[in-house]
């Protein structure tokens, strides 16, 4: 029995990226957060040594990949590579924000795929298998050789718009892109599905053109993957009022809020927006009143422990 125990040894660590989910994750599962020194040598390359024995171990490192992105993408790469090292038996990077996921594709000449590139390196690196949470581009999944069990917030955020009992509520996705997305929601929901058919004209400006659906005198809720500068949720809040909707909230998966996102949210037309904790919230977050923060610590908490002990874990695919 303690040689089965030992077998069966779970150890949870954590970069820099994201502690405070991490602590919430170990609570859940009920373990400690592994020791483990992160830090930078003098001229700024990170530095890792694992502060306990990991030989034997089933072992998850919690790290989103999120602002500042090769900081934490390093701290992830060399915390695996100490754990091979460290003959850990198994290795899964749970990685609640996929950073470079954006670049999926070959859509112009002449440029990278750098979500490719980040599957290889952490594969390298010594990653046995990932876990992740709703995937800007679900093909990433495809990009790895080894397992990826892929995780959506999709219970999470329901569950908090069923308790509103919002009425004449329509879901709406920004774009044509992430219909798929929105429909699923509005399936859950019981609610009709409208669409934003936008034009961008380049990465950091979008033109909203038109509505389909009927929005007018209803309650919308826009639902997207992420929120990044924040011009999609704007400007298609303020194209929703302009056809005649009732309130507009929206909510999305990762709240990256770049440049002064969360200044331009507070000003707009959208009632509230709705993420979750997969990234830090940026600390002028904290007072938008319009941000509601969700955490998705259970849900990866039971994510890991049906991996550890080797359950099903399409019971928590929605």
């Amino acid at each position: 029995m303690a040689a089965r125990a030992k077998e069966r040894n779970l150890k949870v660590f954590t970069g820099n990226a994201h502690p405070e989910l991490a602590k919430e994750i170990c609570r859940h599962l009920g373990v400690p957060l592994g020791a483990a020194d992160i830090g930078r040598f003098p001229d700024g390359e990170v530095r890792v040594q694992l502060g306990e024995n990991v030989r034997g171990a089933d072992v998850f490192v919690i790290q989103p990949t999120c602002k500042p992105v090769n900081d934490n993408l390093m701290e992830l790469l060399i915390m695996l590579d100490s754990l091979r090292r460290a003959s850990a038996k198994r290795i899964t990077a749970v990685m609640p924000y996929y950073g470079y996921a954006r670049q999926d594709r070959k859509d112009r000449p002449r440029v990278p795929i750098s979500a490719k590139l980040v599957a290889d390196l952490i594969t390298s690196a010594g990653a046995h298998r990932v876990l992740a949470l709703d995937l800007h581009a679900g093909q990433i999944q495809g990009y790895f050789n080894i397992p990826v069990d892929h995780l959506f917030a999709t219970p999470v955020t329901v569950n908090y718009f069923r308790r509103l009992h919002l009425k004449n509520l329509t879901v709406v996705s920004p774009d044509t892109g992430g219909v798929e997305r929105a429909r699923a929601f509005a399936k859950k929901l019981q609610a009709p599905l409208a669409i934003i058919d936008k034009r961008r004209e380049d990465a950091n400006t979008v033109e909203v053109m038109n509505v389909i659906g009927e929005v007018e005198g209803r309650i919308c809720l826009i639902v997207d993957d992420m929120v990044d500068t924040g011009g999609t949720l704007i400007r298609g809040a303020k194209t929703l009022k302009e056809k005649g909707a009732a309130k507009v909230f929206a909510c999305c998966v990762h709240g990256v809020f770049a440049q002064n996102a969360l200044a331009k949210i507070c000003d707009s037309d959208l009632e509230q927006v709705v993420t979750t904790n997969s990234i830090p919230l940026p600390p002028e977050g904290h007072a938008c009143a319009r941000v509601r923060v969700l955490s998705v610590a259970k849900l990866l908490a039971e994510a890991i422990g049906s991996i550890h002990e080797e359950t099903s874990v399409s019971r928590l695919f929605i």
